[in-house]
């Protein structure tokens, strides 16, 4: 059974690939959009908030129905160092606790949408994982399993719901924006083996995928990755064939672990995921985009 739908949501991390798809979704369907910023407020909808120190202006989060929160600093931006693995856990951490703290004085919210990842996993080879399936080991998994603890914190009152993302295909950002270049250029490669799984899910599905939770009444974690997770090899010549190149050569991985360090190459570029997604599914929701090739097709036609 669904909900009614929100008339008012309140998005942090707004500006980034998937908050600015979903603020789109959003707004095109009606919906008022609170954009939760860090800057002094500029523009009409807009409210700004500081996580680290737990400031919300004005109302706080008392006029929105819903809060979705997907602040983070990116995963793949740099080496794995001590600062930088505080600033990924921080970048996650202070923003969920900052909106589950603010919920208990919003009685009309009754969802809270919180990013998560499929990093919960770890790598598990072969094996299909829903979200029934425990959390892994590594860096990654232990950053998730605190993100999604984080979210429960907030009130009893409120709906939370996990969003265990895989990587979000865009024509302009997000994974295929960094591999566009390289792969134009004939630089292309499988990484290892190739034989490890990447689930994936457009950035529209996605966006589409959070506005069906929204009126749900799921609960906890749901994978948001499309329904056929493909291997890195096929993600390769998939990627190539799209942009009509070839991608023969494996990509070399002693430079990349040089630079980026060996928990970094094992757990982004190596490790293998064959998420499903079983909850999103079993409540109804369809995907446009079910296929890779067929969602490659759409955004490089």
């Amino acid at each position: 059974m669904n909900t009614a739908a929100p008339e008012r949501v309140a998005v942090a991390g707004s500006s980034g690939l998937i908050g600015s798809a979903l603020v789109d979704e959003l707004t095109s369907g009606g919906i008022d959009v609170i954009r939760l910023v860090r800057r002094p407020a500029a523009a009409p909808g807009e409210r700004q908030w500081d996580p680290r120190s737990g400031w919300i202006d004005g109302a706080g989060l008392s006029d929105a129905d819903a809060v979705v929160g997907l602040s983070g600093a990116g995963i793949a931006s740099g080496p794995w160092t001590d600062a930088r693995r505080a600033e990924l856990r921080d970048s996650r951490l202070d923003p969920t606790r900052t909106l589950a703290a603010a919920l208990v004085d919003a009685p009309r919210c009754r969802t809270f949408l919180c990013g998560s990842a499929v990093g919960f996993y770890g790598s598990r080879g072969d094996e299909i994982l829903t979200e029934d399936q425990p959390a892994g080991t590594g860096f990654l998994a232990g950053l998730v399993t605190e993100w999604e603890a984080a979210a429960r914190e907030a009130p009893a009152h409120v709906r939370v719901v996990n969003l265990r993302t895989g990587h979000v295909l865009a024509a302009d950002g997000g994974l295929l924006g960094a591999l566009r270049v390289p792969f134009r250029a004939g630089l292309g490669g499988r990484l290892g083996s190739g034989r490890q799984w990447m689930p994936w899910i457009t950035a529209a599905d996605h966006a589409r995928a959070q506005r069906h939770l929204l009126t749900s009444e799921l609960t906890g974690p749901v994978n948001l990755v499309a329904p056929h997770p493909v291997t890195n090899a096929e993600f390769t010549r998939g990627l190539a064939a799209a942009l009509h190149r070839p991608a023969i050569v494996p990509t070399p991985l002693l430079p990349i672990r040089a630079a980026m360090g060996r928990d970094f190459v094992d757990e982004l570029l190596l490790a293998s995921q064959r998420a499903v997604p079983q909850r999103l599914s079993d409540d109804g929701f369809s995907f446009d985009q079910t296929e890779f090739r067929g969602a490659l097709a759409t955004l490089f036609p």
